[in-house]
């Protein structure tokens, strides 16, 4: 599971039908200062929204792909990534 900020959506106009009803997100791994991080080599990702997520919001994503489609309710589906939750807050202890 990673950290990562919502920067944007994707329309598609033909996908598989088990996307049929999910939103598609771009996302950009983040460390947990807020700043880009290299997991997930570092670029951008395509990942399912299991939660509503918007433009902005810092996110929780799941790159394993059975969590992702169990994630979205949509078995044996071919999804990589999922958002799974939405960040109200992240405390660090030093």
């Amino acid at each position: 599971m990673i950290i990562a900020r919502v920067i944007g959506e994707l329309v598609a106009t033909r996908k598989h039908e088990s996307h049929e009803g999910r939103k598609l997100l771009r996302v950009q791994p983040e460390d947990v200062a807020g700043t880009r991080a290299a997991a997930g080599g570092g670029g951008a990702l395509i990942a399912l929204d299991a939660v509503g997520a918007g433009v902005g919001e810092r996110v929780l994503v799941v790159l394993d792909g059975y969590a992702a489609m169990t994630a979205v309710e949509r078995p044996h589906a071919p999804i990589d990534a999922a958002v799974i939750g939405i960040l109200d807050r992240l405390d660090v202890n030093p």
